[in-house]
């Protein structure tokens, strides 16, 4: 069995599993605050939109890394083997992989409370939808960005990958 590949396979599917299940968890809290206000004030739907959509761009964090992965491993090329990792790749692979998934799993959960607290700041002063609800959830978004770099930095920069 190769469990270099299982390592590696194990980070990638754990990096957009994390962030997606973080990006689900942030969208259904600031959704539930949307529905509510939505449903005396429809005409706000605009204002609530990006603060429900926001907390799912860690999801894609997520899978842009396992994304990155598999282009390493040559998954989705026809006639090029996938290469064989020892057990020290696949561990540096799956190690590359955790700052963003748990990154993304944390902030978006996070950054779901606060649009929260955004909409329904947001439901009574509507001006200042975009200066603090948008922004604040933004300032919270910074850290999932940071984990996908470090990532990102750890696959292109960190990794020495097999030639096939």
């Amino acid at each position: 069995m190769d469990y270099g590949m299982t390592l590696a396979l194990i980070g990638a599917g754990m990096a957009a599993l994390l962030a997606g299940i973080g990006s689900a968890i942030g969208i259904g809290i600031a959704g539930r605050s949307a529905t509510g206000v939505l449903s005396e004030k429809p005409e706000r739907y605009g204002q609530m939109f990006i603060m429900v959509v926001l907390p799912g761009t860690q999801g894609f964090y997520g899978f842009l890394a396992a994304f990155m992965v598999m282009l390493q491993l040559n998954f989705f090329k026809q006639d090029v083997p996938v290469p064989d990792l020892s057990l020290a790749l696949g561990l540096q692979v799956l190690i590359a992989c955790l700052p963003i998934a748990f990154a993304g799993l944390v902030s978006a959960i996070f950054q779901g409370k606060v649009c929260a607290g955004g909409i329904m700041m947001a439901a009574k002063q509507p001006e200042m939808a975009f200066k603090a609800g948008v922004v604040y959830a933004v300032m919270v978004e910074v850290y999932a960005v940071l984990g996908l770099l470090i990532t990102i930095f750890m696959l292109l920069k960190g990794i020495s990958w097999p030639t096939a």
